[in-house]
């Protein structure tokens, strides 16, 4: 830019060197213009002034780097679902048959518990259903399996055969429930409570 400038500037002083030498020599046949000099000066001048000037480089921007962090993997436990029953399937419990609740009874006496129930489930309960010992003690109870089918909304009488344990004594009980093929339990619990030895209070004096 710098060395432009001074070219400009010497051809400004050539030009007015010329012009001079043009007016007072008497020799010169073909005088200078002077005029053309001065506007083709003061043109390169201007243009020199309107160039476009190059930015400068700047520095790139330092890239932010994250480092990726570690973070521990996440256990999930999966839960088995519960098998539930059938939903179709429901017992209703309506009354004792026969041994009341409480009813005395003496160690290893033979007897016959029944309870009258009701199908209050949508489905009828197939044969090969089973009515299961299901909490207590069983009494040497044995598993009964249906051998007909009992349609919804049919009430039908439940029995099993128990003996009254040995060397025990107080409140006993035995619970039974109904379950399908598959051994899955629905409806209302039976049980059979039954009380062996002596049970009375003697009252001290």
């Amino acid at each position: 830019m710098k060395t432009r400038i001074l070219l400009i500037l010497m051809l400004i002083v050539v030009g007015i060197l010329l012009f001079s030498c043009g007016t007072n020599g008497s020799d010169q046949t073909d005088p200078v213009n002077t005029n053309a000099l001065r506007t083709e000066a003061v043109a390169t001048y201007a243009s020199s002034l309107t160039e476009t000037l190059v930015p400068a480089p700047t520095t790139s921007p330092t890239p932010n780097i994250v480092e990726p962090t570690a973070t521990a993997p996440e256990i999930t436990a999966t839960l088995e679902t519960p098998v539930t029953a059938n939903p179709c399937y429901n017992l209703l419990y309506i009354e004792d048959v026969n041994i009341p609740d409480g009813a005395q009874m003496k160690a290893g006496e033979k007897f016959t518990k029944t309870w009258l129930v009701q199908n209050i489930g949508g489905c009828a309960w197939r044969a090969g259903f089973t009515f299961n010992h299901f909490g207590g003690d069983p009494m040497r109870g044995s598993t009964i399996t249906l051998t007909e089918a009992i349609p919804t909304g049919a009430k039908r009488e439940l029995s099993v055969e128990l003996v009254v344990p040995s060397g025990v004594t107080g409140l006993i009980q035995s619970s039974w429930r109904m379950a399908d093929e598959n051994g899955i339990f629905f409806g209302d619990t039976l049980s059979v409570n039954i009380t062996v030895g002596d049970t009375a209070v003697i009252a001290t004096p």
